[in-house]
């Protein structure tokens, strides 16, 4: 059946196929956002309520609480916010993406698109929940701005960069986890307990320089704190770790190497198994 075909062709011949398809995905993407919220009062609000939220209660935590606002770089709710939006969009997209087969199996199984479309199309969605996000950051950006907390510096130009590197990450674990989540679908609980993990592990609600040098290796190492990096890059004075971009470039491209590679490799056994 056609419908049920595997395709056989190289990395660059599926990458094309996938482009050549990308109005569906965009078709796929705007249903995916209305079905979401069609039934919600607040909309696309939700997609900043809940990193703000969480934003408000870690400030309160370590400036109120512990008496800390060394922790990360000031003005620190600044800094919270830009790295929770961002590891927002990581976790949903990783979450999601892992599942992206399984939820759409019958459409898997019963078109011809390339399988690839449904890791897209996750990734592409969060990418627009994300999207319509920065305002509120630009809104507190100019906040401080105006209080002289702090100043945009040139260096803002790297923040598309930072997003572009987060989205090639984010592709290449949907293409890797994608297929081995339809397979062994025990593997939804192992990523959730590893992604709480990673966010302690990850210089989201802290900067690496105040980490003890024996664990900053680590976090520096991240592939999420170069993207990280990159994003607070033009907001802060701090000087950019090129060390963790360089690493998170890497990883970048090595992970959508392997998940493509995994993603072919499994792609019948996916087929016949959901």
């Amino acid at each position: 059946m056609t419908a049920t075909r595997v395709s056989s062709t190289g990395p660059t011949g599926r990458v094309a196929a996938v482009w050549q398809h990308r109005s569906i995905v965009r078709t796929l993407v705007v249903r995916d956002l209305r079905v979401r919220y069609a039934r919600s009062w607040l909309g696309y609000l939700w997609t900043v309520l809940d990193p703000l939220l969480m934003s408000l209660i870690y400030f309160f935590v370590f400036t109120q609480i512990f008496h800390r606002s060394d922790v990360g770089h000031k003005p620190y709710f600044l800094f919270l916010v830009v790295g929770l939006l961002s590891w927002q969009f990581f976790t949903q997209s990783i979450t999601d993406g892992a599942t992206s087969l399984l939820a759409d199996s019958k459409l898997v199984r019963s078109t011809s698109l390339p399988r690839e479309v449904w890791v897209v199309r996750v990734v592409a969605s969060k990418l627009v929940e994300y999207v319509y996000s920065l305002p509120v950051l630009v809104l507190f950006v100019a906040i401080y701005v105006a209080r002289g907390d702090t100043h945009v510096n040139a260096r803002i130009v790297l923040f598309p960069l930072g997003v572009a590197l987060q989205i090639v990450m984010l592709v290449g674990f949907g293409l890797l986890l994608a297929p081995v989540t339809a397979l062994v679908t025990d593997m939804q609980r192992v990523i959730r307990i590893l992604l709480r993990m990673l966010f302690y592990a990850t210089p989201v609600i802290y900067s690496p320089a105040r980490v003890p040098k024996g664990f900053r290796v680590v976090i520096e190492s991240n592939p999420m704190a170069g993207v990280l990096e990159l994003q607070r890059a033009g907001l802060f004075k701090e000087p950019i770790l090129w060390r963790s971009v360089v690493l998170g470039v890497a990883f970048s491209l090595v992970i959508l190497g392997l998940g493509t590679w995994v993603f072919v490799r499994l792609e019948r056994a996916v087929l016949k198994e959901i």
